[in-house]
């Protein structure tokens, strides 16, 4: 656990270091949470978060591949993963530390949007609370699943801008699951055990405050999946 420490250590102070979590979070928060409160909430004075959670869905689908293109993309790049590579550090305990240190940041930001919004919708009147904490729930959830994604395509490439590219892509498309399924022309029953892969409708029911098992495992399912992926690609390097 000591070396997933370091692992992390390293890589959430890089983030401060480098200004990237300043500058994020500037654009994260004060951009999501003015565009809600002057275009949605000030007009409406309804104590609801609905219009923010689905402002809050594609600020973390270009947030959170924007802050792992350079997970291991710089340190190909640099040339420091062979010397991580050197390190008495396991791949998986590399792999879990960057991305223990990126779903920490995201937990901050979160927590910071939660501080500020929820107290000013309480303002307007007496808010449902479970909607607001599933769709914190479901933010986290579906910002870890981002994180995999972007770590993995990181470590399959040295370029940063790629990097970003092929990650929005990817999240961009199990955001849209339910959306392209409506214009392929495939068997219903094909449709429902794809459409299982749509990141917006397992959001969709933690934001009503819905805690279903399904949902849970759908998150953990394709974080796991692009961690594996990850770890073959950080292990794929070391014996090359």
């Amino acid at each position: 656990m000591s070396r997933v420490w370091a692992v992390f250590k390293k890589e959430f102070t890089s983030y401060w270091n480098s200004l990237i979590a300043y500058f994020f979070l500037v654009i994260f928060l004060v951009v999501v949470n003015m565009f809600f409160i002057w275009f949605s909430f000030v007009p409406s004075q309804v104590a609801v978060m609905r219009d923010y959670f689905n402002l809050m869905i594609p600020a973390i689908w270009l947030f959170i591949p924007a802050v792992t293109m350079r997970s291991w993309s710089d340190e190909k790049r640099l040339g420091t993963l062979e010397l991580l590579m050197t390190m008495p550090v396991r791949d998986t305990e590399a792999v879990f530390g960057k991305f223990l240190a990126a779903f920490t940041f995201l937990f901050i930001t979160l927590a910071l949007s939660f501080i500020s919004i929820p107290s000013a919708v309480a303002l307007a009147g007496a808010p449902d609370w479970g909607p607001i904490f599933g769709g914190y729930l479901g933010l986290l959830l579906l910002g870890g699943c981002f994180i995999s994604i972007g770590l993995a395509v990181s470590s399959l490439t040295e370029h940063q801008f790629i990097s970003f590219i092929i990650s929005s892509v990817i999240c961009l498309l199990l955001l849209l699951v339910s959306e392209l399924l409506q214009r392929a022309p495939l068997p219903p029953e094909l449709v429902e055990v794809i459409s299982w892969l749509d990141a917006g409708d397992h959001f969709e029911s933690l934001a009503k405050g819905l805690l279903r098992l399904r949902d849970i495992v759908y998150y953990f399912s394709i974080t796991a999946f692009f961690l594996v992926i990850n770890y073959l690609a950080v292990t794929g390097r070391r014996w090359k």
